[in-house]
């Protein structure tokens, strides 16, 4: 096998990708309780923008800031597409300033949104939600690693993974169809990891994570790629080759299509 060169994504493109990923989203303004968001979305200028309910305390709030804002917190929870023991995968911390969006801005705003990232939530602006506007000062990404800050510059300089939009049902295929694969993975374990019940937890272009659940408690454990890939092909080529098999049948994708047959 290759000599492993690839060192996993940085904090910054696994914040992108959490962003992208994550399903749960809560707005907390200091003095009222969390509000849900139906939209969030990351730009390059270092906004973040939210959709909240029309009656919301934080749309209130934000409207009433003026011009200067207020502060707030977006959360957002990285949920494992399996269902795991402990299925967060990574809780990423975004503070800034909250501003209100006027009704005049709100559509143009959207739009380039929409351009982006056409979320189906965009669609009840102007009749259950609102936009609100975050600009960005901090962020912070927490999962089983520990916590750890990024720079700005890094963060609005990164791109999610390339992958992110597939990884759910790449997944769920290879843990309900490819037992027999996640097997072989699991031969290359340290022997003390062989005795839990392992499930596939994680993929990016830089390798693959699983997750060992045991009487003991929980463990993820990092499988490296060779070589970082870019396309399903690659990656069902490295796939196979972490195995150690490169003529095994790769993973396939419902979604995707054949990611290398």
């Amino acid at each position: 096998m290759a000599t492993k060169t690839s060192t996993g994504p940085s904090t910054a493109e696994r914040v992108r990708s959490a962003c992208v990923r994550a399903q749960d989203a809560v707005l907390a303004i200091e003095g009222s309780d969390p509000t849900i968001t139906s939209v969030h979305h990351l730009r390059s200028n270092g906004d973040v923008v939210v959709a909240v309910p029309h009656a919301s305390a934080a749309a209130a709030l934000a409207w009433n800031s003026g011009s200067g804002g207020l502060p707030a917190v977006l959360e957002l929870t990285d949920h494992a597409p399996l269902p795991l023991r402990e299925p967060v995968r990574s809780l990423v911390w975004l503070r800034g300033t909250l501003h209100a969006v006027p009704d005049y801005e709100s559509r143009v705003l959207a739009d380039d949104v929409a351009a982006e990232h056409p979320h189906p939530g965009l669609l009840d602006l102007g009749h259950s939600s609102v936009l609100l506007r975050l600009s960005l000062a901090s962020a912070v990404v927490a999962d089983s690693t520990g916590a750890e800050p990024v720079a700005l510059d890094d963060l609005l300089g990164a791109s999610p993974d390339p992958f992110w939009e597939l990884e759910t049902s790449w997944l769920q295929h290879l843990d309900q169809d490819h037992r027999d694969l996640v097997d072989l993975l699991v031969s290359k374990l340290p022997a003390h990891m062989r005795t839990g019940y392992v499930r596939p937890l994680g993929i990016d272009r830089y390798g693959l994570r699983l997750r060992v659940e045991d009487s003991t408690g929980d463990r993820d454990v990092w499988m490296p790629f060779a070589h970082p890939v870019s396309d399903p092909t690659e990656l069902s080529r490295a796939i196979r080759m972490l195995v150690g098999c490169p003529f095994l049948n790769g993973l396939r994708s419902g979604r995707g299509g054949a990611a290398g047959r």
